[in-house]
């Protein structure tokens, strides 16, 4: 399998963090997001909606958007398992996932954020409102949610980690990057820890990957 990325894209990470769990081989094809490669006719013929990460599993078009394509991996390879096994434990689980990955993750991406300064005209601390407009109040409902479900176990559902905690770790480092005040989170800044604690996420953070900068 050939899996295409950039290393600061998060859903990128969330995909790296499920491979690495796995334990699985994959041969990583790095696309310059900063340099617009995903805009290119090549990537297009990859994935024709034009965004990281995509999976070609040999055979077929391309897997895209992160979620499906973690799924995909979680089915083919059920060890160790990344969703619970009842209907609504998964249900669960994946609804905690779209708060992230449908309701606020959109809305800070690069091309959102150049429409803001290139359209609208947004200065750098319009976009940083901006951000923290649509990233708190998500990570906000995830704690509630989260302190709500379990205040003891090391995971958002559980002593294991699966999905719900890979897109939580995703937007608590996206947080991070945009300078977001999470100190009153203290349930998810617990699990992000206990994730981060992991060799799985740690290899898979945005910093540690090739052409990376120490920090943004």
């Amino acid at each position: 399998m050939r899996f295409y990325g950039h290393w600061r894209s998060l859903a990128t990470y969330r995909v790296r963090v499920a491979i690495n769990l796995k334990g699985i081989d994959v041969e990583v094809m790095p696309i310059d997001l900063l340099g617009k490669e995903h805009l290119g006719e090549h990537y297009h013929s990859i994935n024709p909606q034009g965004l990281l990460p995509a999976l070609d599993v040999g055979s077929g078009p391309a897997l895209f958007q992160s979620m499906a394509i973690i799924e995909y991996i979680d089915d083919m390879f059920p060890n160790p398992p990344l969703l619970p096994s009842d209907p609504l434990g998964k249900a669960r689980v994946r609804a905690l996932a779209q708060i992230i990955a449908a309701d606020s993750h959109p809305l800070m991406v690069p091309r959102v954020r150049n429409y803001l300064t290139e359209e609208l005209g947004l200065d750098a601390d319009g976009v940083q409102k901006w951000i923290h407009r649509f990233v708190m109040p998500a990570l906000e409902t995830c704690e509630e949610i989260l302190t709500a479900n379990s205040t003891s176990s090391l995971y958002c559902y559980g002593d294991t980690p699966g999905l719900a905690d890979i897109f939580l770790a995703s937007h608590v480092i996206g947080a991070g990057f945009f300078k977001c005040d999470l100190s009153k989170l203290p349930r998810v800044l617990q699990i992000y820890e206990n994730c981060s604690k992991l060799e799985a996420f740690a290899k898979a953070h945005p910093l540690k990957q090739p052409g990376a900068p120490t920090s943004i």
